[in-house]
């Protein structure tokens, strides 16, 4: 039996391919560098869902239609927020989720595309007491949700920042959450069925849950002021270091580069370019400690590591970066969910018994 499902082929997908030797990223044909700072993630939502849906509009139609979802989910959600505010943010960004139809449409789709982009912004800006503000449907999906958190324009930078952030993360293979959804889906569940179980999935520290982390680490070893020997008693300590190592990659993670050039591009001066000249810093020991810790196994940085860097600097506190990520995942969510409904198949795997035999009747 594979222990956790490793190399078991469970689906056929035109959506993405990773290559975990080779270190590439495909989604539908295109290598992440082709995409990342290249495509806008209203283009990326289009190339996922094409083919899963009737008559799906072209880019600047389907823009239109993820600001005007923008502008519904906020109707829609608005009575809800201050009983949701009272949820960590996670938890509430999935039951206002759930609270959104649970249909197969277009429309259906791309609500809980916008869903937590809305969300995220308006339940922290309640956390801290401040009002949530309501969307700009005519705006860019990542500048619209950095403007709902800030309360103001965010810059170009910034903006391109985060969409590019959310291009890099919205699919990678048959994951975790990934694969809960097309599980849910297979059933003939609808679209926020599905997409609720990916979210549950993502919620797991082995998943969705690391980034966060990554500032808990990287704030303890500036405490420290020793980068090396803080991540060797760690180490010692059987403590996993944040940020390293991958299920599936066996070389670097592709993401992890393409984030670390927005992160140096985002730097610049001053505390943001201090925090990314550490934070190097940082992955050089953790990759030195690695390779002499645990020289059988190739530990390499992955995109947990500058996606924290880039969600600080965007403003989101550490508890929301699993939002985030949802926000770019979601689009994946559902185009795997399409594809797995117009199977007809019913996922359903066989189990082997290994607990007690009972006696045989006399």
């Amino acid at each position: 039996m594979a222990n956790g499902l490793d190399d078991v082929v469970a689906a056929e997908t035109v959506l993405s391919d990773v290559d975990g030797l080779g270190g590439r990223l495909t989604v539908r044909g295109h290598s992440l560098p082709e995409l990342a700072g290249r495509w806008s993630y209203a283009q990326v939502v289009r190339l996922l869902l094409d083919g899963f849906f009737d008559k799906l509009p072209d880019d600047a139609e389907l823009t239109r239609a993820l600001g005007q979802a923008r502008a519904d989910v906020f109707e829609r959600l608005s009575p809800s927020l201050p009983l949701l505010a009272s949820l960590d943010v996670y938890s509430a960004m999935r039951a206002g989720m759930a609270l959104l139809p649970d249909d197969d449409t277009l429309t259906d789709a791309l609500l809980l595309i916008a869903a937590p982009a809305v969300l995220t912004p308006a339940l922290l800006r309640l956390q801290r007491g401040e009002e949530a503000i309501s969307p700009d449907s005519r705006g860019d999906h990542a500048a619209d949700m950095l403007r709902m958190l800030s309360g103001s324009v965010a810059s170009p930078g910034l903006a391109m920042a985060l969409d590019t952030y959310l291009v890099t993360v919205c699919d990678h293979g048959l994951n975790a959450s990934t694969f809960a959804t097309r599980v849910v889906a297979s059933t003939q569940a609808g679209l926020t069925s599905s997409v609720l179980a990916g979210l549950g999935a993502l919620k797991g520290p082995l998943h969705g849950g690391a980034p966060g982390p990554v500032i808990e680490m990287l704030d303890a070893i500036q405490a420290h002021g020793d980068a090396a020997g803080w991540l060797r008693d760690a180490v010692a300590h059987g403590e996993r270091i944040m940020g390293f190592g991958h299920r599936i990659y066996r070389v670097r993670d592709p993401r992890a580069d393409v984030l670390k050039a927005v992160v140096r591009q985002l730097g610049g001066e001053g505390e943001a370019g201090r925090r990314l000249a550490f934070a190097e810093t940082v992955e050089q020991a953790a990759l030195d400690v690695l390779r002499v810790a645990k020289p059988s196994r190739s530990l390499q940085t992955n995109v947990e590591f500058y996606t924290a860097l880039l969600l600080e600097a965007a403003g989101f506190p550490s508890q929301a970066f699993s939002n985030v990520f949802a926000a770019g995942r979601v689009s994946g969510w559902i185009a795997h969910a399409r594809e797995q409904q117009k199977t007809g198949r019913l996922i359903r795997p066989q189990s082997r018994y290994v607990g007690p035999v009972p006696d045989p009747v006399a």
